[in-house]
């Protein structure tokens, strides 16, 4: 329950950004074109997390958090099945991210200080009425959004010490 509850809060404090960085899909245009951009777009996140983690990992060595982590985490209704990749991606409540971990361990777990970028999300909901959130890579570099994002934590963590 506090799992939702917290979802639920992050959903609606990040909302003015949802607008502006990805683009709303209604659950009657789901295609196969679609779902070959998600497939794409996952792609290019994992490629980019990796380069931008090798790039980084020193920064956050420095900084005594010694596992940076940036992967491409899928879910579904919060659920992390060790077999779902993006060909799932039109199932109810399938979520992909790209996960930020720079703790102790070098697992994705969303109870542990995680931030995310969200690529994709299906909301199902009733028949006919869902709606899925797509990055939309028209407006946006996804290398940047990465990048400005681990600059953040490196500041953020600057600034506790």
């Amino acid at each position: 329950m506090w799992k939702a509850l917290r979802q639920l809060l992050k959903k609606q404090k990040d909302h003015s950004q949802i607008d502006e960085r990805y683009l709303q899909i209604p659950e009657k245009d789901l295609n196969l074109d679609l779902k070959q951009k998600v497939i794409e777009l996952e792609r290019l996140g994992e490629a980019v997390s990796e380069k931008l983690q090798n790039k980084y990992t020193d920064a956050f060595e420095i900084q005594g958090k010694s596992n940076l982590s940036i992967q491409i985490c899928r879910d579904i209704d919060g659920d992390i099945l060790s077999d779902l990749t993006a060909e799932r991606c039109f199932e109810k409540e399938y979520r992909s991210q790209i996960t930020f971990n720079y703790g102790a361990t070098k697992a994705y777990n969303e109870d542990l200080d995680c931030y995310t970028i969200e690529l994709w999300y299906f909301y199902g909901g009733y028949k006919g009425t869902g709606c899925g959130t797509l990055f939309d890579l028209n407006k946006n570099d996804l290398e940047i959004e990465i990048e400005e994002t681990l600059l953040f934590l490196l500041n953020d963590k600057q600034s506790e010490k």
